[in-house]
């Protein structure tokens, strides 16, 4: 067994998932992972990089202050907990690839951590999130092959294949782009949607070029856009990652709902009980994507998974 700390820092939130692992010994889809923590922030650090091109200094800060927050909490249980030493990988994504400044990000990490984060490219967020997503898929026995989808806040990560990643595209559609980009009204007008959704369309089309997305059986929905929208569609009081992990919903749900949180406002969109704080702004941009790959690609369902890029680091560490 291995104790692993594998830090996510995407375009919306930082993520930390602390685990205890044993590999598998049949080529890497075996093993088993168990939480040890789990915790997510919303910093936003990509509030507007779409627009200038650099890493805000309060969005840093508000990264950083959650990662010293981490840092405690490997610590504690680590060498604290007599575990030794936790083998630790921080992974940056969207933002910090788009960012003029991203040097700052990287000091300010290995300050915090005494690691360099890894900013990386799309292709191998893409094969880090297929890794998380179908590790455990196998006991429910979904058609193959997979498309998995991770809906971020900056970019969209589509990875196909059935027991690794055959063919994957990161393409620059996410939910605080779109957001920032289109839907800047409360609730957003009709132009501002069909604005959002010819982006999103001309974006799965560029998908298209490289990914052959009509070979896939089962689609895999990843990140806090896509089981929000489960949250919602399965009428949770509140958010429960037991009940929405490995859940299916009809694409007939995922355009419901995401009807109803376009044409929300931003106090009605609160008063879900699945719904994060930091998530409110974003969910009508990150629904509406969801909405359109079904669409387009032709999807009845979605497994909507609550493993993701996170539990991909982690695996990647033995």
């Amino acid at each position: 067994m291995t104790r692993v700390a594998a830090i996510d820092c995407g375009t919306n939130s930082v993520r930390l998932l602390i685990a205890d692992i044993v590999p598998g010994g049949d080529g890497g889809t075996g093993g088993t992972l168990t939480d040890v923590e789990r915790r997510m922030e919303i910093v936003r650090l990509g509030e507007g990089v779409d627009e200038t091109g650099r890493l805000s200094p309060a969005a840093l800060e508000r990264t950083f202050t959650a990662m010293r927050g981490y840092a405690a909490l490997i610590d504690r249980h680590g060498a604290g907990a007599g575990h030794g030493p936790i083998k630790t990988r921080v992974v940056a994504t969207s933002a910090t690839r788009d960012a003029a400044n991203r040097a700052d990000f990287v000091r300010g990490v290995v300050d915090i951590f005494g690691v360099v984060p890894e900013v990386i490219s799309g292709d191998e967020e893409a094969g880090l999130s297929f890794t998380g997503a179908t590790r455990e898929l196998a006991a429910l026995r979904p058609a193959r092959p997979y498309l998995v989808v991770d809906i971020g806040g900056g970019s969209t990560e589509f990875v196909l294949g059935s027991s690794s990643a055959d063919a994957a595209r990161s393409i620059d559609i996410g939910c605080v782009r779109m957001t920032e980009r289109h839907l800047k009204d409360d609730p957003p007008s009709p132009q501002q949607i069909s604005g959002a959704a010819a982006d999103i369309d001309a974006a799965l089309a560029v998908v298209r070029e490289t990914v052959p997305v009509d070979e896939a059986r089962t689609l895999v929905g990843l990140a806090g856009s896509v089981t929000t929208v489960a949250g919602i569609a399965l009428g949770l009081p509140e958010y429960d990652a037991s009940r929405i992990h490995l859940s299916r919903i009809t694409a007939a749900q995922v355009h419901e709902v995401t009807r109803g949180l376009l044409h929300a406002t931003r106090a009605e969109r609160a008063e879900f009980g699945v719904m994060h704080p930091g998530r409110v702004d974003v969910i009508g941009a990150g629904a509406l994507i969801l909405d359109r790959i079904m669409r387009e690609y032709g999807f009845g369902a979605v497994v909507v998974s609550e493993h993701d890029i996170l539990d991909g680091i982690a695996w990647s560490l033995v």
